[in-house]
């Protein structure tokens, strides 16, 4: 599969009665294949309006998209849940309309942590359990293409720690090209190979750094020191 390619000149939205806002300026980014590409900037410097870009949900930019693989799994900020189907048949859905056959719900919901919750409905999980179900959703459709923003945000520090090693094997696993949107330096330093810094709104690259587990040591300390910023730079 040739590599993903992002190229956005510029991206710019008007909400009624208020002057223009231009979120993205000059950004470029290809995302190898089987890569994770953590895209770690502040809240509000476009980094989701590149994102849905990516994903083919704004076509109204100057730029373009190459090579955007044909099937998508996305884990939003919030869970998105059908709070009245099961959690097998969030799954089953999104892969029907994928035009894929049943996945394997019960595997799936075992390999996050929801062994026999196929039946229960979202109302019944907490948020970290429901960020969970969200994961095997987006698994359900064997992506080409997996999409992570936010996935630990309103998560307690020891809940967001054991997702991150979950969401972790999993990537391992599935193999997908995954991109990854955060502003927590935790987040990528455990998941990416990859880490693109964006600036402030306009979002464009302020550098891109290769981040291999190739055995230094993977913590915001050592992250901090490879991107030469402080925490308060995100």
């Amino acid at each position: 599969m040739p590599t993903l390619e992002l190229a956005i000149r510029r991206k710019s939205y008007r909400r009624p009665g208020a002057a223009a806002v231009e979120a993205v300026r000059d950004l470029a980014l290809s995302f190898p294949q089987g890569s994770v590409t953590a895209l770690l900037g502040p809240s509000g410097c476009g980094k989701t309006t590149a994102l849905r870009i990516l994903m083919g949900l704004d076509a109204d930019f100057e730029g373009e998209v190459r090579h955007r693989p044909a099937r998508l799994g996305v884990v939003f900020q919030e869970p998105r849940l059908l709070p009245w189907r099961s959690l097998g048949d969030n799954l089953c859905i999104v892969a029907r309309a994928a035009g894929l056959p049943p996945p394997p719900v019960e595997a799936l919901l075992a390999r996050v942590g929801l062994a026999g919750w196929g039946a229960r409905l979202p109302g019944e999980l907490s948020l970290g359990m429901a960020r969970r179900a969200a994961l095997a959703r987006a698994l359900s459709v064997q992506p080409d293409l997996l999409v992570l923003d936010e996935p630990f945000v309103s998560l307690d520090a020891a809940t967001a720690a054991q997702l991150r090693g979950l969401v972790g094997e999993v990537l391992a696993e599935c193999g997908a090209t995954t991109v990854l949107v955060t502003h927590a330096l935790e987040d990528a330093a455990a998941l990416a190979d990859r880490i693109a810094v964006l600036t402030p709104r306009p979002a464009g690259l302020a550098r891109l750094v290769e981040w291999p587990c190739d055995g230094r040591p993977r913590d915001v300390a050592a992250l901090q020191a490879a991107l030469d910023i402080g925490r308060s730079s995100i």
